[in-house]
């Protein structure tokens, strides 16, 4: 069954557009066809992805959702024989949650064959709070009939609660742990090696196949980025 993943996460500058990044490479090392879709009307991340030949589509027109074209893209992820990876910015958040509710739009995915994959995104540092409360208004708002799976960033800093608690004895995952299919660590990455090396990567706009190409990263900073995309990788083979 092709899936479609959406990254929705009301806080910006989070790592939403890298986690689409991850999901389409690890589809398409799979061997699977993705068309890669980018709705952020701000920063359009995904798109500078050269690899991915990302679809640009603009949901919002003066802080409005435009209706009409989310209505083109269920369309076409109706009508193609593809998985979907679409990431969405967090001006539309709000709009976009509403949108999907009122409308039904994931039943109607579902019921043409393909399986809706909600990707959200919690970091450590000043954004835990904000971040936390996205996920709850996801939980709220979205369909039962989609996979949520909660991807945990700990680039910013630990994901640990004032009293000590790590994301798993907190209160909004242990009461929705039932709504919650997996979770996923990005690892957080120190020092002058792998963080340089994965800051490099992120600014580069590159994949993981292009950087093993590029003579711009030495053979020790290409051996980080692979242990980091196998713990990855091998994370999403458990809940993709």
């Amino acid at each position: 069954m092709n899936q479609v993943h959406i990254t929705l996460q009301g806080k910006g500058g989070v790592g939403k557009s890298l986690i689409s990044s991850l999901i389409i490479q690890y589809l398409r090392g799979a061997g699977q066809l993705v068309t890669a879709i980018d709705t952020d009307p701000v920063n359009a991340t995904l798109a500078g992805y050269k690899a991915f030949g990302t679809q640009r589509l603009e949901l919002m027109d003066g802080g409005s959702l435009v209706e009409r074209n989310f209505d083109r893209l269920i369309e076409q992820i109706v009508e193609e024989d593809s998985n979907f990876v679409v990431d969405n910015g967090a001006s539309s958040f709000i709009p976009l949650s509403y949108y999907i509710a009122e409308n039904d739009a994931f039943s109607i995915i579902d019921e043409n064959g393909k399986q809706v994959v909600i990707h959200t995104v919690i970091t450590g540092g000043q954004a835990m709070g904000d971040t936390l409360a996205g996920l709850k208004t996801i939980i709220d708002q979205m369909p039962g009939n989609a996979k949520l799976i909660v991807w945990l960033n700990e680039f910013f800093g630990d994901i640990v609660s004032p009293d000590g608690r790590g994301f798993e004895d907190l209160k909004v995952y242990t009461q929705n742990k039932d709504r919650i299919h997996g979770i996923v660590r990005i690892a957080r990455q120190t020092g002058s090696t792998f963080g340089e090396d994965v800051k490099l990567m992120l600014d580069s706009k590159l994949t993981f196949d292009e950087i093993n190409a590029s003579t711009d990263f030495k053979l020790m900073s290409k051996s980080r980025l692979n242990k980091i995309k196998t713990s990855i990788f091998e994370q999403l083979a458990v809940v993709i």
